[in-house]
């Protein structure tokens, strides 16, 4: 159990239920990685992703991974979660990838850290372009 849903089980405890909705009782949140998904299953099309951009994708199921685009024959898609302690990255902006919760630094190509705090860097999920769609290979 992680300390949000810890967190939120004592307000619901301690609201007598109320606490339920400022924690987020909607549907579940994506989570980061492949989900679900198979190899050959569709990510994104590439017209989604234009050359120089990345974007945070929802994969069959549950999933979700962050696709980068950095050139015309280049594709990669990463797991989200920073590997210091799980946050999902923002998107490459100023030709970085940052985690919002303690500012690490991750190269959009190779998922490479840059600055820490993350002990390491980005997990690479294997994607491939089939005509006009980035699918899991």
């Amino acid at each position: 159990m992680d300390r949000r849903t810890l967190l939120c089980g004592l307000l619901a405890l301690t609201a007598g239920g109320g606490g339920l909705t400022a924690c987020g009782a909607g549907p579940p949140a994506r989570r980061p990685g492949v989900g679900s998904a198979r190899p050959g299953d569709r990510v994104a099309g590439l017209a989604d992703d234009p050359v120089g951009s990345g974007a945070l994708v929802d994969v069959a199921g549950d999933g979700q991974l962050l696709l980068v685009r950095p050139s015309d024959e280049v594709v990669r898609a990463f797991n989200p979660a920073c590997p210091h302690q799980g946050t999902a990255v923002n998107p490459p902006a100023a030709g970085v990838i940052t985690c919002p919760t303690h500012a690490s630094t991750f190269d959009p190509v190779s998922g490479a850290v840059l600055t820490g705090p993350s002990p390491r860097g980005l997990a690479e999920v294997p994607v491939s372009v089939a005509g006009p769609d980035v699918v899991l290979s």
